[in-house]
């Protein structure tokens, strides 16, 4: 089915013709149309083009509404103020959108393909081999998720990329640590759970734990960070029996990937993991590239790129060491490496990284960078996503009681522990089972909406008590709503939801509907600006909104069949609206709560 023009379109293309009517020099004018609390929409473009035209916006304002017929979409336009038109909608347009919207039997609900859809590579959810995840990961992956679905929806073809820390002088240490203690992971040959996630997590403590130990150990043992320091020679060798141990972390550490997503309800594909151990073929080609194009330059032995406008409190120009004087490439290599995989070997016209607003600088000068060697130009751009840091309720980066940073497997299961005594609270009929399965996806949902609410560049509280809140803009809150709905629709019995053009509509009944009438245009604005939290704000809206319906509208007491086959209709169009932008989000929208 072919995409459904939205009202707020429609009014505009009106608007847009009888302003090119009286100024025949305005055509294509904007006249800057928005939802209004005086009428359902105000245009204010007049102003500007009245001023252009050194004419009174007033009197300009009413030689456009004189052009405007109204009947079908618009039932009243009049002049307000110094020159805006409030434009009211007439209850058959409204009712007639939602219906094409409903008619769509995609489950798209008009939503538009993108008119000229190219190719994203996104970089997110990037844990590190053999280290646990933590709430530090978090963001990166529910952000970047929900932008995959939301730009894949909108039509846009998605390469997803996890670039995780699989390589570099940790590994050393890991390696030779595990060579000089070898019964250390021992317990691990033994180990034979069918459970997927708790095998993942039991071998991911052991890991961590390793990791901890061997630190220890090279920070307070000159020999053998000495030792360490040569077993990353091999490893960057191709080294067999070291790369084989390697491959054990690397392994070890997927398992463990792959039982914290399954978790957070996201999909990642092994295929789509490529961590840094990835681009090593490439390394010395990337640096031999922009040393001989006079990208880089040698400094003290080391090849480096300078900006001018990037420099120390000093005064003097911080460069971006790509190579280091010993060799040894940092992450810079590693990270212009992959930027010319994904544009000259995957295609990509746009590279997307979700990655913490603290590696601002860094991406910026490696972009930079990319632009002045070439691999990124107009036809090519990289964007950082840049999101803001997870804090505790006292405002401070968010530690456990002991000051370590929280594992994410714990806050998950205290999310999905608080969401189940929600849930058990409110359960009619659930079996035990149920209320378990209701407790994960509400759980899992409100950790997730509490994070893609608010704006990635802002720093946001994890409030659990808030989050599994049923009042306020929670998932549970939507949840709820979209359950009530459905709780209805089973209780109509043989009564079907059905449009009816007809009927007058109650003002909750026009405010709910111009609102679910615009969840196309919010899906692709949401999609363009890579903006989540703009897409949450309006299904909380579309759910309050419901509630008001709700509470002044009877449905199933409607005064004639009609009323009440058309408040069904009111209902459907909601809860799939409910569903569908959830669903983008990678929250569940159960059908009972």
């Amino acid at each position: 089915m072919a995409s459904v023009t939205s009202l707020s379109d429609s009014v505009q293309q009106h608007l847009a013709s009888a302003l090119s009517a009286v100024r025949p020099e305005a055509a294509g004018a904007d006249p800057l149309l928005r939802r209004s609390d005086r009428a359902d929409y105000q245009a204010n473009g007049i102003l500007a083009l009245a001023k252009k035209a050194k004419a009174n916006p007033r009197e300009l304002a009413g030689e456009v509404v004189a052009q405007v017929t109204t009947g079908d979409l618009i039932a009243d336009v009049e002049v307000s103020g110094p020159g805006f038109l409030n434009i009211t909608v007439s209850d058959r347009a409204i009712t007639e959108n939602l219906a094409a919207r409903y008619a769509d039997d995609t489950g798209r609900l008009g939503v538009p393909h993108a008119a000229h859809p190219g190719t994203t590579v996104i970089d997110y959810a990037q844990p590190n081999v053999a280290k646990e995840m933590h709430v530090g990961h978090l963001r990166s992956a529910v952000i970047g998720d929900a932008v995959v679905q939301m730009l894949e929806f909108t039509g846009e073809s998605v390469v997803r990329r996890h670039h995780i820390g699989d390589w570099g002088t940790q590994f050393g240490m890991l390696i030779q640590y595990l060579d000089e203690h070898p019964h250390e992971l021992d317990h691990k040959d033994a180990q034979d759970s069918a459970d997927t996630q708790a095998s993942g997590e039991e071998a991911m403590s052991n890991l961590d734990r390793l990791y901890k130990t061997a630190r220890k150990l090279f920070d307070s043992d000159e020999e053998f960070k000495t030792r360490a320091r040569r077993r990353v020679v091999d490893l960057q060798a191709g080294d067999p029996h070291t790369l084989a141990v390697w491959q054990k972390f690397v392994d070890e550490s997927k398992i463990y990937f792959f039982s914290v997503f399954e978790k957070l309800d996201m999909e990642v594909r092994d295929a789509d993991i490529v961590g840094e151990s990835g681009y090593n073929d490439m390394l010395a080609e990337t640096c031999r590239l922009l040393e001989e194009s006079g990208v880089a330059v040698r400094s003290e032995g080391a090849l480096c790129v300078f900006f001018d406008d990037i420099k120390g409190p000093d005064g003097n120009p911080v460069p971006l060491i790509v190579q280091k004087s010993d060799g040894g490439y940092g992450y810079a290599a590693t990270d212009l490496s992959a930027i010319r995989d994904r544009v000259f070997h995957l295609k990509a016209d746009t590279l997307l990284y979700v990655v913490d607003a603290r590696q601002s600088l860094h991406f910026k000068m490696v972009f930079e960078t990319a632009r002045k060697a070439g691999w990124l130009n107009e036809d090519v751009k990289a964007h950082q996503l840049a999101f803001g840091t997870v804090l505790g309720k006292d405002g401070k980066p968010f530690k456990t009681r002991e000051g370590e940073t929280v594992r994410l497997v714990d806050l998950l299961d205290e999310a999905i522990d608080r969401a189940s005594a929600v849930v058990r609270e409110k359960a009619q009929d659930l079996s035990e089972a149920e209320i378990a399965e209701r407790g994960t996806q509400v759980g899992i949902g409100a950790v997730k909406y509490a994070d893609l609410s608010t704006s990635a560049n802002r720093d946001y509280k994890f409030d659990l008590d808030q989050m599994v809140s049923l009042n306020g803009d929670t998932s549970v809150y939507l949840q709820y709503a979209y359950a009530r709905i459905r709780s209805i629709l089973r209780k109509a019995g043989e009564v079907r939801p059905a449009a009816h053009p007809e009927l007058a509509l109650a003002p909750a009944e026009r405010a709910l509907g111009l609102h679910a009438d615009a969840f196309a245009e919010t899906v692709t604005e949401a999609a363009r600006e890579y903006a989540p939290h703009k897409l949450t704000a309006y299904l909380y809206q579309l759910a309050s909104l419901y509630t008001t319906f709700y509470d002044k509208c009877p449905v199933l007491k409607a005064e004639t069949p009609e009323q009440v086959e058309n408040r069904l209709f009111l209902c459907d169009v909601t809860a799939r609206t409910l569903h569908r932008g959830m669903d983008l989000l990678g929250i569940r929208t159960p059908e009972r709560l």
